[in-house]
């Protein structure tokens, strides 16, 4: 019986990923070993029931806006997500809360993974989205002292990211 092989990408601690299930083609991301689970920043977060076409049941869903850019309102999508768990979560400060979970993919370093993503309002954090261990277990090592290993976003978005706040 052979050993099985496995690929693994050095990621820095922060890098642009892409968001493609939802239309966000660029998020500057903190890769955190830290955290169990992803967070990505979501506000007028809106829980709503949808019938299933398969079997006819209740399945709860939730919409939900997002600003990918730390400094920018523009550019928003909004998303509409079926309800993949809720989970309680404790912050870096120790502040529990109960989040909704939903699957997300994300790209990083031309791979697509998917993730169990909290929503919350990172409003207040250095970054808009947090990928956690359980993601970056999907082939992924950080190097703590490295930044943007997969390259950056290309200069206008970068730009875009870095536009004054709507007051």
């Amino acid at each position: 019986m052979s050993e099985p092989i496995y690929s693994t990408t050095i990621a820095g601690w922060r890098e642009w990923v892409g968001l493609p299930g939802i239309d966000v083609p660029w998020i500057k991301a903190k890769l955190d070993t830290g955290a169990r689970s992803s967070a990505l920043h979501a506000f007028d977060v809106e829980e709503f029931v949808r019938t299933s076409e398969t079997d006819g049941a209740a399945v709860d869903w939730v919409r939900f806006r997002v600003r990918p850019w730390q400094r920018s309102v523009n550019d928003v999508a909004v998303v509409e997500r079926p309800v993949h768990d809720r989970r309680v979560v404790r912050s870096s400060s120790g502040h529990s809360e109960e989040r909704i979970v939903v699957l997300l993919d994300i790209q990083l370093f031309g791979r697509t993974i998917t993730a169990e993503t909290t929503l919350s309002n990172r409003d207040q954090m250095g970054f808009r989205m947090l990928i956690g261990r359980e993601a970056l277990s999907q082939g992924f090592l950080v190097d703590a002292g490295k930044s943007f290993l997969a390259g950056r976003a290309p200069k206008e978005v970068r730009r875009r990211n870095r536009a004054p706040r709507a007051s």
